[in-house]
């Protein structure tokens, strides 16, 4: 007589899916978690590097653009002054715009 059971279909278990279904709610529930915490301090993170690239960014670039026209009008430093108290001003309202927004 043969082994029927080496030929019959496997069945799933129902406790097996109920474990599986477990386990995925206590992995969504940690990965939320987690994403939460790790979102804030990015937030701040980000926030943070966007504030300083902003600030040294714009009165750099309106430095080197300033030097440039300066040395092709020959009007050194005057446009170079000028375009970076600009920048500066184009900083200070671009973060006042984004705290504002978020």
């Amino acid at each position: 007589m043969a082994d029927d059971r080496k030929d019959a279909p496997l069945q799933e278990d129902p406790a097996l899916d109920s474990l599986e279904d477990r386990i995925a709610a206590a992995r969504a529930a940690e990965d939320k978690r987690l994403g939460l915490d790790r979102a804030q301090a990015f937030d701040g993170r980000s926030r943070a590097m966007h504030i300083a690239s902003t600030m040294v960014g714009y009165p750099l670039g309106g430095i080197v653009i300033g030097w440039v026209l300066d040395g092709i009008f020959d009007t050194r430093p005057w446009i170079m002054i000028g375009l970076m108290f600009l920048a500066f001003f184009g900083a200070c309202l671009q973060i006042v715009r984004s705290n504002k927004a978020g």
